[in-house]
């Protein structure tokens, strides 16, 4: 049975939410004034703050499948009569399951259809062409010169279904994609209808190497640091490619871009892993993704008056288990005590806020620097004892 924490009651619609990591979303829908119940992988503690009732599954070496899934959202579900159901993650390898999903619940999202077309990388390719939008050649079959080119699966999110070619071949499912250069940027959209969008911003991302997974996400910050023109150019092609595909509710655009230029990578239909870098400063942002996927956009901007970075720990050591923290108020995704987490394991999120880019990723480093000392010093005082 799930494990349930409880606020006050109110009259807040409840919300579902299904991400492998469900904070950023429950934390958004609070402040747009709905009440969270959250289906996710890591119950970690700032997702017990912020949700009503929440239930964690394991399901990190498989995936999300439907016989995990919708059982304990009903049971989430039971008596609260939720609005809907909103995922994040997860998903874009397995549109049948946001088909489930939308069988039981109304759901706020794209739907399967949707979700599939735009992760077929021959549709996304074919329409970059129609469109003359920059985007890397895709092969089905293994290049001659691998060293040149990547291993991505269809479907695939974060980074960690990227590989080297040179270090394997292409296993069904997967795609070779040749590299080019550049410095990741991300493009917040939130979409009504295809004549309906808007640029939320754009972000510049990183990524830090673990074993076997060289491009695994590490975080984001806004807004990206690049000439206003190439901006500009960027936000374009996001527009044009978001319309096309019809996408609904909050979803980012990848692109990898240079001083010659951008290349468009990838469609992400779903809010992603940059929400923590969207607060507005009205907390309105997860009802303007209900009211798009409703066919609404907001009739004032939304307005984000800092800049924002924020960055994915994972841990440098074994914590076997996870020692007790003072956690700075920074920190979130907080795992709990006694979890047992193995070298490169996420432990928490860490963000920042400044008036600028170059102050916000500064403060960011800064405060790295300070979660990594507490870790580390707490772990050995824990073996110590």
């Amino acid at each position: 049975m799930p494990s349930s924490w409880r606020v006050n009651s109110s009259d807040q619609p409840f919300i579902l939410i299904v991400a492998p990591a469900g904070r950023a979303l429950a934390a958004s829908a609070r402040r747009s004034g709905f009440r969270p119940l959250v289906l996710d992988l890591f119950d970690d503690l700032d997702t017990r703050a912020f949700a009503v009732a929440n239930v964690s599954i394991d399901a990190m070496e498989h995936g999300f499948e439907a016989e995990d899934l919708i059982d304990p959202l009903l049971c989430l579900a039971q008596g609260r009569d939720p609005a809907g159901i909103v995922y994040g993650g997860g998903f874009e390898d397995r549109p049948q399951l946001i088909a489930e999903l939308a069988r039981h619940f109304r759901l706020y999202g794209n739907t399967a259809e949707t979700v599939e077309r735009v992760k077929d990388p021959q549709w996304l390719a074919t329409l970059c062409r129609e469109l003359a939008i920059p985007h890397p050649e895709i092969r089905f079959a293994r290049p001659r010169d691998p060293e040149h080119w990547l291993i991505k699966k269809s479907g695939g999110g974060g980074g960690l279904h990227i590989a080297l070619a040179s270090s394997r071949t292409a296993e069904p499912g997967e795609y070779y994609q040749r590299r080019v250069s550049g410095q990741p940027i991300s493009a917040m959209l939130l979409c009504a209808a295809r004549s309906k969008l808007q640029i939320l911003g754009l972000s510049e991302q990183w990524a830090t190497a673990s074993s076997g997974k060289p491009f695994r996400f590490a975080g984001a910050a806004r807004p990206a640091n690049i000439a206003p023109e190439l901006a500009g150019q960027i936000a374009a092609a996001a527009e044009a490619i978001a319309a096309r595909a019809g996408l609904v509710g909050l979803n980012s655009v990848d692109f990898l871009a240079d001083n010659d230029g951008f290349h468009l990578l990838e469609i992400n239909p779903r809010p992603g892993a940059t929400l923590d870098i969207y607060s507005d400063c009205d907390g309105k942002i997860f009802v303007a993704h209900i009211d798009a996927c409703e066919g609404r956009l907001p009739t004032a901007p939304l307005i984000f008056p800092r800049a924002a970075a924020a960055s994915i720990v994972y841990t440098p050591i074994d914590l076997t288990p996870m020692p007790p923290l003072v956690w700075p108020e920074w920190c979130h995704d907080r795992q709990k005590p006694g979890t047992d987490l193995r070298k490169g394991d996420p432990v928490c999120t860490v963000s920042a806020e400044a008036e600028s880019i170059a102050a916000a990723r500064a403060l960011l480093d800064e405060r790295l620097a300070v979660f990594l000392k507490i870790l580390t010093e707490s772990a050995s005082k824990e073996a110590a004892a």
